[in-house]
This record gives structure tokens, sequence and C-alpha cells, in this order.
């Protein structure tokens, strides 16, 4: 009797248990009128001409997620070169994270109360316009589609993209290595243009979004 309880039980468990095992998917789409070349850790990178998608999956519990577009990139027939834009070590196939300038698309998945996080950063920068939208979990997108490389301060301007002032002037003002640190000049500018976006490193309350664990997304650069 108590074996036959137990089914009830199993069956009503499983889309939980589904849930927090299965790998969320992630597909990257490249809406620009070039070619980029994506980014993600974990996942590698990909060349993605103009209507191309690319598909990964994350496990779950990953943190430090990131996915990114390269730009103005050459690489040789073994997978190295390099990128005027968000260059992971000359690696077509990314295991590290991107240099600046570069549109971020942050994750983690599975964390507190089984939720994922998930951002636009523009904490290294901007190259190119992204959205960031759940496909699943009924949970909203957020998106950053200004012309920002066009409206760059002059100081803030990069080869292909524009610089946060943290990457150009290092100080604490900007980079927040104290931990104590505020909205400035400069912020403000990302944030007038992008407000879901990361304006600099403490901009968490308005920047940081929850799915439920298991939802899938899609990255869209140029949307």
């Amino acid at each position: 009797m108590a074996a036959r309880c137990k089914l009830p039980l199993l069956v009503a468990l499983l889309p939980l248990l589904f849930m927090l095992t299965h790998a969320a998917t992630f597909d990257i789409y490249n809406g620009c009128p070039y070619t980029v070349w994506a980014a993600a850790v974990p996942g590698g990178g990909r060349q993605l001409d103009s209507g191309q998608t690319w598909t990964i999956n994350v496990n779950p519990g990953t943190t430090g997620g990131r996915v990114w577009a390269r730009t103005g990139c050459s690489f040789d027939g073994s997978g190295r070169g390099g990128c005027q834009t968000g260059d992971c070590g000359g690696a077509l196939e990314c295991t590290g994270y991107g240099q600046p300038p570069n549109t971020l698309a942050e994750f983690a998945l599975n964390q507190f109360s089984n939720l994922d996080f998930f951002d636009i950063s523009l904490v290294d920068g901007f190259n190119v316009p992204m959205d960031f939208s759940p496909t699943s979990g009924g949970c909203r997108g957020i998106r950053c589609s200004a012309d920002i490389n066009g409206e760059c301060p002059g100081e803030l301007r990069a080869p292909g993209g524009c610089n946060n002032p943290c990457t150009v002037f290092r100080t604490d003002e900007y980079c927040c290595n104290s931990g104590n640190c505020g909205p400035t000049t400069y912020s403000r500018f990302f944030k007038d243009r992008c407000p879901d976006a990361y304006s600099y490193p403490k901009d968490d309350q308005t920047s940081t979004f929850t799915c439920p664990g298991g939802t899938n997304y899609r990255v869209v650069f140029c949307p």
C-alpha cells in the first residue's frame, strides 16, 4: 500500500525535477546588417552572418554566464586571430570573458528560490544593441537598443564601441572598487538611453531581473 502511495507523489514532483535538472536553451540571433562573432561563457564562440542563429545549452546552477557580440574579427583556419571589440584572448572559441567595450547579457541559473537572475550590462561598455528575453517562464525581457556608439562622449569613444568610464579612467568613483560609489554623469548617459541595463557596478536595483529556473532565453544582437 505504501509503495502505491509514492507513485502520485513522484508524478507530482516530475515537473519540478525536470526544471531543476534540464539545461536552459539560449538562442543567439544576429539581427545586425553585418557579421558578428557571437561569444558565450560557457559555450565558446561562433561566426554569425546577418540573420543566423546559434543555439547553446547551459547547465542549471551555472553562475557568471555571459553572451556578447564581437565585431571586426579575423580568424585563421585554426581559430586564432582577434577582434576589434569583445576579443577573448584571440580565440574563436571563447573560454574567458571578452575585452571592453562590449554589451553583455549576463545570467545565473537556478539560484536563490530556484530563480534565474539575468541582466544586460554596460559596465564593460557598449558595442552592439541587444535584446535579452525569456522564451518561456512568463516573465519580461530587457533591451538596450539606443545608438550609444553614435552618441558616445568623446572621451569614452573606442574603435567599434563606447567604453564605460571605469575602463578609461580606472578610478574608484567609476569602478566601485571600494564598494562605495553612486551614479555619475557618465553612468546617467548610459542609463538614460538604456533604462533596463546596468550603467555602473552598483546599479542592481533597476537592472537585475528574474525568471523561474528552467526558463529558456533568446539573445538578439541589433534587435
